[in-house]
Parts: structure tokens; C-alpha cells; sequence
């Protein structure tokens, strides 16, 4: 049974007011539906404005629908909203945290929200942060935390009260590489150890290929593609092919504008764009024309391919 059904979920805002200005509707996210599986993650992918935060503010509850429904564990998310978020966990990397507080405070008061005994959030917050490595900072106030710190304390947050579900927006945004990489071993391992569900949104495409079972792509507000980071990548259908000539460019420049082929050069180095069936014909065809390459690479097409596409 999914965890999560989202059906029909629209969000329009309207600015301006009469008789000042004409009142302006704007739809954010216009009629979207799917489902989020247990143990599944989820790729929320498009581009700025796509309706991906707005999505995730309406699933947190800090947002209200226009119309659609949410249900969480098959009871309606408007009507079971407290018992839903019990069960919820949720971090972005653009939230700001008290500065005032503590590491450890600002912890211990989530843990409180969410009903967590004290000696469970103690257990709990010092497990977190010494695999986020900043356990020593502990006593440190927030507010003198780096951008990639106060990230990991987000994160922390969001899994303190062991969660069934946790919601994240751009996790690692402002995370070094090695750290960033350990957050995706640590949310591989939430999904793989405790059967966790979650959905991610991301700019970061390899990211989402790696963690990733599904996709979905939303522009303008609506889902366009529901599929899995390889499918999704291998529907651009172009791969690069790279060459390096060692002797005249003529004869492989003359056959390859006579197959039309799109093709881009850089001294002696070529790189061509075709579709990925077509490569065994095409370096046979090369071979006929006695066309030497001392170097040779094959690019697939990635999801940042898909991404590029779809942004166009």
C-alpha cells in the first residue's frame, strides 16, 4: 500500500486587489497526481518555478490546496493532519534555523514537538550529529554555523523522530562533495535498514540518478514524465561519440556531412551525435572508408541531458 497518494492537487495564487489592480491568478501546480511507495525514493526533478517547493509546502501542511486531495497512510492528510506529521520528517537546504540556540537546543525542541522522551532525543541527537561530524559543535549557537553545518543539523532534524516519511528539499545544496556523499550513503541506508519512504528534490543530477528509484518531472506546475533516472536519460535517445584523428579531417568531414550527422570539432578531436543503435553502423562505416582513430569514447546520455532537454 502506498504511504503517500496525492490526487488532483492544484495551488493558484492571486495577487492584486480590486479596485486598486485587477486581480491575477497564477496556477503554481495545476492538477498533479502519484504516489509515493513504502521504502521508495522519490525524485521531484524540473526547473526553477516548476511547482516542486510548492508541492512539498502542501504535503507539510504549511500550504493549503486549492483543491486535490492528500491522503498519508490512507487517511485523508486535511482531516488526520497531527497524527500524519508524527510520522513525518522534513529538511531543506534553504531553512533557517534559530540562531540563538544551540545545536543541541534547537535538537531537543524538535524531539519535544514530535513527543520523543528525553533520554531517546539524547540518544538520538548525539547518534546524529557524530555521524554528521559536528558533534563537537555541538554547544555552538546556529547562527555560527557555515552554510554546510547548519545544513547538517537540518538534516539531523529531520530524522530525530525515527520517521516513516521524511520530505527533502535540496538536502546537499551547500554541502562539500565528501560530505555530500555521505548524506546520500546515510539516506540509502535509512531507506535500506528501516524501510523509510522518501521524496527528494534536487538540482543535482547525478544525485538523483544515484539515489533515486523514480522521477518525476514536473514544468509549469504539472507532471510530464514519471519514470526511472535511466529511462528517463535514455529517452533523449542521442549519444556523444568522441574520435581523435590522427591524420586529415576531410574524409571523416566529408562522410560525416553526407550522413548528416551533427558533429562538432576541436583541433583534432571530433564529437558526434547520433542515436545509440546506430554506433555499430557507423564505426563499420568508418572502417570501409579506411578512416583511422587513435582514441575513441562513447558518452550515454544522462539525466542532465534529460534536464537540458525538457529546460528548452
Amino acid at each position: 500500500m502506498p504511504v503517500l497518494k496525492v490526487s488532483n492537487l492544484t495551488k493558484t495564487f492571486t495577487s492584486g486587489f480590486w479596485p486598486f489592480t485587477a486581480p491575477q491568478t497564477y496556477r503554481a501546480v495545476s492538477d498533479i497526481s502519484f504516489q509515493l511507495k513504502q521504502g521508495e525514493i522519490l525524485g521531484f526533478l524540473g526547473p526553477n518555478g516548476a511547482g516542486k517547493t510548492t508541492t512539498i509546502q502542501m504535503l507539510l501542511g504549511t500550504l493549503t490546496p486549492s483543491t486535490g486531495c492528500i491522503t498519508y497512510f490512507d487517511a485523508n492528510f486535511a482531516q488526520h493532519r497531527i497524527a500524519a506529521l508524527k510520522k513525518i520528517g522534513y529538511a531543506s537546504g534553504y531553512d533557517k534555523l534559530p540562531t540563538r540556540l544551540t545545536v543541541t537546543e534547537n535538537l531537543d525542541i524538535v524531539g519535544r514537538i514530535y513527543g520523543i522522551a528525553q533520554p531517546q532525543r539524547t540518544q538520538q541527537i548525539e547518534k546524529l550529529l557524530k555521524f554528521f561530524g559536528i558533534w563537537t559543535m555541538r554547544n555552538r549557537q546556529t547562527g555560527t554555523l557555515s552554510a554546510g553545518q547548519t545544513t547538517c543539523v537540518m538534516l539531523a532534524k529531520a530524522f530525530i523522530s525515527d520517521p516513516k516519511i521524511v520530505l527533502l528539499d535540496e538536502p546537499t545544496a551547500s554541502l562539500d562533495p565528501d560530505i555530500a556523499h555521505e548524506v546520500r550513503q546515510f539516506i540509502l541506508a535509512q531507506r535500506t535498514e528501516r524501510g523509510i519512504s522518501i521524496l527528494i528534490t534536487s538540482h543535482n543530477m547525478d544525485e538523483v540518478t544515484e539515489l533515486c528509484d523514480r522521477v518525476l518531472v514536473l514544468k509549469k506546475g504539472t507532471i510530464i514524465a514519471d519514470n526511472t533516472p535511466e529511462q528517463l536519460a535514455q529517452s533523449t535517445s542521442k549519444v556523444r561519440v568522441h574520435l581523435t584523428i590522427p591524420g586529415a579531417l576531410e574524409p571523416v568531414l566529408t562522410y560525416l556531412h553526407n550522413s548528416q550527422l551533427t558533429y562538432t570539432t576541436q583541433a583534432n578531436h571530433l564529437t558526434i551525435e547520433l542515436d545509440e543503435h546506430l554506433i555499430a553502423q557507423f564505426l563499420a562505416d568508418l572502417g570501409e572508408r579506411t578512416i583511422i582513430y587513435s582514441h575513441i569514447s562513447i558518452d550515454k546520455p544522462s539525466l542532465e541531458d534529460y534536464f537540458l532537454s525538457i529546460a528548452k
